[in-house]
């Protein structure tokens, strides 16, 4: 089975982060989808030393070298890894919904609106592209504003699972 880390949004308040990372290691990947403001290059010194890293830059990382988007296989899934803003994933998904499946990715993950999101889309005639956004760890914009984040396991047949998780407010 593999376990990944799905986090977004940190803005460099990391202690959720790091609380996070030491409840779920060990790791095999860890995918932060912007917004990390510098933290990028202390993250890795927090997980496993298999953890495998995914980083890309959002649109608060104005002096980071990370890839504007990356194109990642885990297991048997083409996975499109983005912050989201180029798409305007603040109005709505169909933009990127719509590049995905063009691209013919099977996942795509995106942050940027600090809200926890999910979706499977299912096309006739077309496989499903599942839509994800983990939330924020660090400034929440969902109903009750819990810091979130989303954990994805493969199975031993392959077969991806994904969880949210809602950290406590006390």
């Amino acid at each position: 089975m593999k376990k990944i880390l799905i986090v977004s949004d940190t803005h460099r308040k990391d202690e959720n982060l790091k609380q996070v990372i030491e409840k779920e290691k060990p790791l095999d990947m860890l995918i932060h989808l912007g917004d990390a403001e510098g933290s990028e290059y202390a993250i890795a010194s927090w997980v496993n030393e298999t953890c495998q890293m995914q980083m890309i830059s959002g649109n608060n990382d104005f002096f980071s070298s990370l890839d504007r988007e990356r194109d990642v296989e885990i297991g048997r899934y083409r996975v499109l890894l983005t912050h989201g803003h180029y798409y305007n994933v603040s109005v709505g998904t169909e933009y990127l919904r719509q590049e995905a499946r063009a691209r013919g990715y099977d996942i795509v993950m995106f942050g940027h609106t600090h809200r926890p999101y999910y979706d499977v889309d299912r096309r006739r005639g077309d496989k499903d592209l599942i839509v994800l956004n983990p939330g924020s760890l660090s400034y929440p914009r969902q109903e009750g504003h819990a810091p979130s984040y989303a954990v994805m396991t493969l199975d031993d047949a392959g077969e991806a699972h994904f969880n949210f998780h809602f950290l406590s407010l006390e």
